[in-house]
Order: C-alpha cells, then structure tokens, then sequence
C-alpha cells in the first residue's frame, strides 16, 4: 500500500503553523493572566502535538528543540515553574524558533541560517535553566546509579492497528521508524492474523499488527505518547520486560499484572482532557481549488444568464420554466460557494496581539489591544490583503497616536494606552474601525504641510474630514522625528492604495486629546455580486444592489426643474443627483423617460439619473486591466447572457465626488446639506 507521505507532510506543515499561532494566543493570554490553567494546557498541547507528528517524519530538528520546550511546560503544568514575564518573553521566542524549523521543512534543501542557529543555542541554555537538573536522559542514568540497575529497559510493544489507518493518512511503518530513534529495535514480528480472505480483500484498509521488543531509556509515557496520533485507529499494550520494580523508574512502568489494562479504551479518557476533540465535520479543502470553483460557479451564472435570454426569446414555456429553475439552482450553488470562501476576521485580528505587546515594550508603553467583532465573516481574499494596511495602521497609532505614560497623566487620562479593533456589518459591506484614545491629529499641522506642499491653495477653506484625510496624500507626514517606526502618515498613501485595490474606500476621525478613529469600509466578497442592471442609450451599467435603497420615474416637470438644480426634493430630502449620461459623456438627446436610482454609501446619498431600469443580475466581476486603471467612477466589468459586457459603477467613489464638490460649492445656499445623509 503507498502512501503518500509528502501530502500528509504537508499538512502537517499547516496544522504546525496553526499549532504554533495558538500557542502564541495562550502565551500572550496567560501573560495577562499568569493563573491560567486552560491556557497552559493549551500551550502544552500545541507543543507537545508538534513534537509527536514531526517525529512521524523523522524531523529530528523539531523533535529535538520541541522537546526541551515540552519539558519546561511539563514543569510549568505541574507549578514546579512559576509564570513570569522572562518565561512568556522566552516562550514567545521559542515559539518563533519552532516556526522557522517548520519554514526550513517546508522549504525543502535549506538548513538554518548560522544566526538562527545562535538563536537556538541561546534558547536552548535559556530553556536549560527551567528545567529540572539534568537532562531525562540524565536523570534516568541517575536513577540507575543509585539502585545498581541497567541504565535501559527492555520494553515489549504489543500493537494492533485499525483498518481505517491508511484512510486517515498514517503510515503504521512510519511509527516503527519513529520508535527506533528512541532506542534499539530488538526484535519486530509482523502479525498477519487479521488479513482476510482475497475476495475479501480491501486495498485501502489496514490488517498489520506487529510484536515489538524495544530497550530503550525512554519513560512509559514517552512511548506511550508516539500512538498519540492513531490513539482511536488502534490497541496498544506496552510491558516493561526486564526492569527492577524498586528501581525508581517505577512510576513510569508498567508490570505485566496491568498489561491487559493498557488498552485503547482505557487511554482514550486520560488523553481527553491533554487533546482538543477530533472534528470529523470539516475538511480541509486546498484554496486554490476553491477560487477555481469561484470561477467555475462565475461561468456557470454567465451560461446561465444566456439561456434564460434564449428561452424567453423562444417564446416556449416548458423551457422557460426549466431555464428559470436552472438559474435557482445556480443562484443556490453560488450562495454555497460564495459561503465556502468565507472566514471570521478574528484569525487576523489576534495575529496582532503578539505586534501590540512587542512594540508596546519597545516604545515603553502600557498598550492594551481591545479586540471585538472578531466572528465577522468576509472572503478570504480580502482577509488575506487588508492585513498589511491594519499592521500599518497599528503600528503608527501606537508610535504616534498614543501618549507616554508621563504624558497621558499630564492630560488626565489613564497611563495604560487603549488600541481598539472593531468589524460589523453595514449596507452589504463589512467596516473595520481602528481606534486610539490618544493625542488626535493636529488640525492646525496638517493643514499647514498641505499648504506648503501646495496641495491645498492658501485661504481654501476645508471641512475637518478633508484635511484629516490629506495624511493619505503620497509621502505625507508631519512627524517631527523618524524612529524605526513609521511616523502617522509615513506611507498611510500605500495604505489608501491597497484599500482602494480591494474595491473599499478609508478616511479618518480625530478629536484633539481624545483620539483618532480610521474607518475602512470593503466588500463582502471580491468575485461575484448581486447588482441591478441600468440603461443608457445602447449602454449598460451594473450597480451593487446592496447600495440601491429604491427607483424613482422622473416625469417632465421633475427632470426640467432636476437639470437646472442638481438635486432632487425626496420627501423633504435634498437628493443630489448625478446624470450619468452626462458623467459618461454619452451622445446624442436624453430619452423621453427617465429615472433616477437612489443609492447609498455609509452615510452618503445620491441619485444617479438613467434612461431604463433593466432589474436584478447577479454579476460576475471580471477585472478592467492595467489600461483602464486610471477610470474614476468604474470599478470593473462583468458579461451579460447576451454577451455584451457592462461596465460596474464604483458608487464609493462618485459619492465622494459629489462630497468634495458640494463641500466647495453648495447647491443650494442657506439649504439643508446637499448630501443626504
């Protein structure tokens, strides 16, 4: 039976590093509470977990660290290690060590570097000093010295493995070759017993068994725990053979009396409580084959579209109705897929627990990261991408945000600095705040740059949000000093600029003393949308259908007095509008009938005037392309059942137009704001 090991090394690979950014969670929890007892089991587990499954491999390297890092958490489940800031601080670093040990596997042919290596001995003489005198090793030639007993034990490993082995992803050889780097293999029978009939036969299932006798100084535990990982695929009993009861090493014995306790049942309860549940409801599926079924799902609905189009040109009811319950299927399909890329944002957010502690002490400053939202669910596209921009953003609010400690009693406040991460939904886009309780943004200072830069003219007079959000301008910072943290504005230009490539806008809030809030507003997903189809002329438009709020059919008197105005009265609410013929400089005269479709963004409000209403679409969005990355106010294009393609309106982006328009001339003087709001 072949077994593809270089798969199953894979996994391991990623379940490691989610391991190892668990382990990190716990550290950086327990720190805060040193009492923690879930916490160090959780801890403990990840450890212990890495070393067990990197020695099915053979990866020695891993094996060999992991361990001096399992015994010093060993010492610290049982309290003989008390928790303090040095511990935590080392345990982190452990934790970075083991990482780039599981890198190295994963890059296959390179060895540590000769400074990772110096990193390692200095962990392992910092780890040397938790740990109990000597080595286990050590401990047990000890033992032996003071009872006149051999210094190894023969062991006899009984061991029936089940048949769903293989289909879980084992190599029982695997657990042979891991047991001989524990001692010498004295003697191995393989047992055939259970091997059925050939009609009977199932390639796929396990029928080994195996008697095994082992001398080794390895403790019971220790043997015990290579079958961690097939504890429910197998029965194993293991016997010391040759040892003296009085020995010493008896706690860690077994008597041939208790043989026939040590069965898999029997150790299936004590391993519960040092193991997390096996989930068998999931199923860890590769990403790139869920974007290729993203795109699948997309020309589905494209194909999908085009025959519902034929159909209902066809005139023929039957295919009409078996057309329309294709595209519920599809629609039902897409939902699913769309749910598949779906991941809470929380994995992001606490990645920055270990970056708000580390440059917090670096700084000098009580920072505390208050995280909330954390179950908000978006593509994980976008996931992957906005981490960077909220890193940046982190990092300047704690460099220049918030205060010293000396400073913040001067003002009143609490020496502890508060840094908040918060997501929730709104309006079919997800919004992720990121706010300080520091010094705020200096008005007067940034608009000052800006005018010395020349990019505010002198005398222009802007609202508060426009100058807040001129630190967004490329190279703009008013920091006074540069430290190996980007002062606030240094690069914050990048930061808009990657937002804006994920289809999301961003722009700040800062009162003086109290504190700077950045807002950033994105797209649920990044591959298919609801939208609602308009015309104008032979053209056709998509806008996302969560922005749309309602239609309104203008009739003569309301278009007349519209065009002269620039706004719409919607039941006492100044509407602004924006005639899309006109933005899109399309030719010829304005249909006869028109309409305006209201739409909404955060708090803004428009109405966009169109010539026809075509309904609902579900819209593929397919990418513009470098030639048309300079457009304003179109965000990409998607393909109709009839082939033609449709340009998407970006609805962020012509709002903010209209904000910074009627911020400089207002439609209406002494009138209520021209953007609803």
């Amino acid at each position: 039976m072949s077994i593809n090991l270089d798969q199953a090394q894979q996994t391991f690979i990623v379940e490691a590093r989610e391991l190892l950014q668990a382990m990190e969670q716990s550290l950086l929890q327990l720190e805060s509470e040193p009492g923690d007892q879930d916490a160090i089991g959780a801890i403990f587990r990840a450890a212990h977990t890495i070393k067990g499954s990197a020695g099915l491999f053979g990866l020695e390297p891993v094996v060999s660290f992991t361990h001096i890092v399992e015994d010093v958490l060993d010492r610290l489940r049982d309290g003989s290690v008390a928790v303090d800031a040095s511990l935590i601080a080392m345990l982190l670093k452990c934790g970075d060590h083991m990482l780039e040990l599981i890198d190295v596997v994963a890059h296959r042919g390179e060895t540590l570097q000769p400074e990772a290596l110096e990193r390692e001995a200095a962990l392992r003489e910092a780890l040397s000093t938790y740990q109990a005198p000597g080595t286990p090793a050590q401990r047990v030639e000890t033992a032996a010295a003071c009872t006149g007993t051999p210094t190894d034990v023969l062991w006899h490993i009984s061991l029936r493995f089940g048949a769903d082995v293989f289909r879980n992803g084992m190599d029982p050889l695997s657990f042979l070759r891991y047991l001989e780097t524990l001692g010498q293999m004295m003697q191995v029978t393989i047992l055939t017993d259970s091997i059925p009939a050939l009609e009977s036969w199932d390639p796929e299932s396990c029928y080994l068994g195996f008697e095994i006798d082992l001398r080794s100084t390895a403790s019971h535990a220790t043997l015990n725990e290579v079958f961690d990982f097939v504890r429910d695929d197998c029965e194993v009993h293991i016997v010391a053979v040759d040892h003296t009861p009085d020995s010493g090493l008896g706690s860690e014995q077994v008597t041939p009396a208790e043989q026939g306790a040590i069965t898999a049942s029997s150790l299936r309860q004590p391993a519960a409580s040092e193991a997390k549940p096996r989930d068998g409801n999931y199923v860890r599926v590769n990403a790139d084959k869920l974007d290729e079924l993203i795109n699948l799902v997309g020309e589905l609905v494209i194909a999908s579209a085009g025959a519902s189009l034929l159909a209902r040109s066809c005139n023929n009811d039957p295919l009409q109705e078996a057309t329309s319950t294709v595209s519920g299927l599809v629609e039902e399909i897409l939902d699913g897929a769309l749910h598949l890329r779906m991941i809470p944002i929380g994995d992001t957010f606490n990645r920055f627990r270990r970056v708000v502690r580390d440059i917090s002490q670096e700084l000098g400053k009580d920072i505390e990261l208050i995280i909330s939202g954390a179950e908000t669910e978006l593509d994980k596209t976008v996931v992957e991408k906005i981490g960077d921009p909220l890193m940046h953003l982190l990092r300047n609010a704690m460099d220049h945000g918030i205060e010293s400690a000396e400073a913040r009693r001067a003002a009143g406040k609490s020496a502890k600095g508060h840094l908040s991460l918060n997501a929730y939904h709104d309006s079919g886009s997800i919004v992720i705040e990121i706010a300080d309780d520091g010094a705020g943004l200096n008005r007067e200072r940034i608009l000052a740059k800006a005018q010395e830069r020349g990019l505010v003219a002198s005398g222009a007079v802007l609202t508060d949000q426009e100058i807040y959000n001129l630190i967004f301008e490329a190279g703009f910072s008013t920091a006074e000093a540069v430290t190996n943290l980007s002062g606030r504005g240094v690069g914050m230009d990048v930061v808009k600029r990657n937002i804006t490539l994920l289809r999301g806008t961003v722009d700040l809030d800062s009162r003086p003393g109290q504190g700077t809030v950045v807002r950033i507003r994105l797209p649920l997903t990044l591959a298919i949308i609801n939208g609602f189809l308009v015309g104008i002329d032979q053209s056709t438009y998509v806008i996302p259908l969560d922005m749309v709020q309602e239609c309104i059919e203008l009739d003569e008197r309301q278009r007349q007095s519209s065009r002269d105005k620039g706004y719409l009265d919607l039941r006492g609410e100044v509407l602004p509008l924006v005639d899309l013929r006109d933005h899109f400089s399309h030719e010829g005269p304005a249909s006869r009938r028109q309409n305006v479709v209201v739409v909404r963004y955060a708090e803004h409000k428009a109405g966009l005037v169109v010539d026809e209403l075509l309904g609902e679409f579900q819209t593929v969005i397919k990418p513009l392309g470098k030639l048309f990355g300079a457009l304003r106010g179109i965000s990409g294009s998607t393909i109709l059942g009839s082939g033609a393609v449709a340009l998407i309106l970006d609805i962020p982006a012509l709002l903010n137009q209209i904000v910074q328009l009627e911020a400089r001339t207002p439609l209406v003087p002494q009138s209520p704001p021209a953007v609803a709001r």
